[in-house]
């Protein structure tokens, strides 16, 4: 008689969650940054959600996570911008302006910050 691989089967299902957690922070620029400056702003300088002054940029979830930014309230490209998560001495918003381009004073500047929490579970029918 020739060899066989036997194989078991069950059914099984499985449950897969995805849970948000969402950050914002605002700021309000001080001064006009000219085309061609990078404008930095400490975590400490934001405004988190309840009014305080934040106190930590939570870090991203590799493959998980995005950030934006809105200046005036309108979405700004990706490129212009490099997010470094962390506490008041090392969380903060570097912005590239563009030559051409300005950002005035008593502009709001909100940093949206998205990561998903994915799990799954199986389950055996």
């Amino acid at each position: 008689m020739p060899l066989k691989i036997i194989k078991l089967a069950f059914p099984a299902e499985t449950k897969l969650s995805v849970t948000p957690s969402v950050g914002r922070f605002f700021y309000e620029t001080k001064e006009t940054a000219p085309g061609g400056t990078t404008l930095q702003i400490d975590v400490s300088e934001f405004l988190d959600d309840t009014g305080e002054n934040a106190s930590e940029f939570p870090e991203l979830n590799l493959d998980n996570s995005y950030f934006h930014v809105f200046i005036n309230g309108v979405l700004q490209m990706e490129d212009n911008f490099a997010y470094t998560s962390g506490g008041k001495d090392i969380g903060n918003l570097m912005m590239l302006v563009p030559e051409g381009s300005e950002v005035a004073s008593n502009v709001p500047i909100i940093l949206e910050i998205v990561n998903f929490d994915p799990s799954s579970k199986n389950i055996a029918e």
